[in-house]
């Protein structure tokens, strides 16, 4: 009797456990890659983006940032973003960005405090 009540129990616990919400890579939105420019240094390119979040030693003149999401243990998300330099230069970029993340919230501005109304003219 005791053994199946530890298996009972071992299949609820492990029925309760949770999965934590992953994300990983470089988080970049669609208005950071608009400010990209051709022509642009890889420094400007950094201040702008970011550090790449891989440095392939076969590709140094190609740049990709990533960036996955998974909620609950399955992977809900995928951006791969890949910039081309050239003689150190920024060439082209192709790729999908992330939407904007979403505005923080706010308290609730406090009720402007009630003021006594004028005593009526005579």
């Amino acid at each position: 009797m005791r053994i199946p009540a530890l298996i009972l129990i071992a299949v609820l616990a492990a029925a309760c456990v949770h999965k934590i919400d992953i994300e990983q890579g470089n988080y970049v939105t669609q208005d950071l890659v608009d400010r990209l420019k051709p022509g642009m240094t890889k420094a400007q390119v950094k201040m702008i983006l970011g550090t790449p979040l891989l440095n392939d030693i076969f590709h140094t003149n190609r740049w990709d940032y990533y960036f996955d999401n998974a909620k609950g243990g399955k992977r809900i998300g995928h951006k791969h973003l890949m910039l081309v330099f050239k003689d150190d230069k920024l060439e082209s970029w192709t790729g999908d960005a992330n939407p904007p993340p979403p505005a923080p919230v706010r308290a609730a501005a406090e009720p402007e405090p009630a003021t006594k109304a004028a005593p009526p003219a005579k």
